[in-house]
């Protein structure tokens, strides 16, 4: 049996598989869609991350393919109606990049709130900004939105909550008595409620046509003077138009982005030169530790899947 593996995996993940098969390691299919598809005609398994678009082109291309694996969580780019209707299986990595994302949204919600850590040009020129930038918040006391309760949510609110922030939860699927909101000490409450009282708004949901827009201009108005946003869960939730404004107005004291509408982003997007903003490459839940439990994760199940086709 034969596995595509079309953009970055651990090696150590590659070489368990090659172990029992066929393996064509070519993280350069991402960006070559003819090649990938000539690839895909005899696959068996196709393993992916996020930019590889698992379509009806793709799957009509690979009589032979029976799983597909997902170097993460989000499924936006993978066509899971249609894999369901060709009987093929898609593996996920559930939980094994939440920590990685969790420390991402915790370490930039500190910068952002201290505000101190884009003078490095300034004071190595010479100057001293002391005064200016001696206005920063503390993240103890202050409270954290998250829009999207699953399990990257639960494990940034367990973080947050270490450092003294009170976390409120704003998630349509679980139920106001659910469980799990009095286990993990988070409050439900409405997407308008969090808005006006998260002084840290923090994104957790999938790509889907109920998100897509979702924090648009009206509701990025609705959420407190001087709140800071973060966003590592798809690019096309936020207006990013919208969000430079009101970064560029000073209603917002600053924005993390991590995902984006279109990427890579495009030279001279409205995101350009926006001030308090971090960006970042989707890297969000991708570390050294993050990338091998993924990796190793969706091996194990990709792996275990076609063997039990085997028999």
């Amino acid at each position: 049996m034969r596995i595509v593996v079309s953009e970055f995996m651990d090696l150590p993940a590659i070489e368990s598989l090659r172990e029992a098969f066929e393996v064509e390691y070519a993280p350069a299919l991402v960006d070559d869609r003819p090649a990938l598809l000539a690839q895909a005609a005899g696959a068996d398994a196709l393993i992916v991350r996020n930019r590889t678009q698992v379509d009806r082109e793709l799957l009509a291309a690979a009589p032979r393919l029976r799983a597909v694996g997902r170097l993460g969580v989000g499924l936006d780019n993978i066509d899971v109606a249609a894999c369901e209707g060709a009987g093929v299986a898609v593996f996920p990595a559930l939980g094994a990049n939440s920590l990685a994302v969790a420390e991402y949204v915790v370490a930039t919600t500190m910068l952002l709130l201290r505000g101190a850590f884009f003078s490095s040009a300034e004071v190595a020129a010479g100057h001293w900004p002391r005064q200016r930038l001696s206005q920063g918040r503390e993240t103890a006391g202050k409270t954290m939105g998250l829009i999207g309760f699953g399990d990257i949510g639960r494990t940034t609110a367990r973080l947050a909550q270490a450092l003294g922030m009170r976390v409120l939860a704003h998630d349509p699927v679980l139920a106001h008595d659910a469980p799990v909101w009095a286990q993990s000490g988070v409050t439900p409450c409405t997407l308008e409620s969090l808005l006006a009282e998260a002084d840290v708004v923090s994104l957790h949901v999938p790509l889907t046509n109920a998100t897509r827009g979702l924090v648009d201009g009206a509701h990025l108005a609705r959420m407190k003077a001087g709140a800071v946003l973060v966003n590592t869960a798809r690019g096309g939730v936020v207006d990013e138009e919208a969000l430079a404004t009101a970064l560029r107005a000073g209603r917002l004291a600053g924005a993390a982005l991590d995902v984006f509408a279109v990427e890579p982003v495009r030279a001279g997007s409205a995101l350009a030169g926006v001030p308090n903003l971090i960006l970042t490459p989707h890297i969000g839940g991708v570390t050294r530790e993050s990338n091998e439990r993924v990796s190793a994760l969706v091996a194990e199940r990709v792996g275990g899947f076609l063997q039990a086709c085997r028999t």
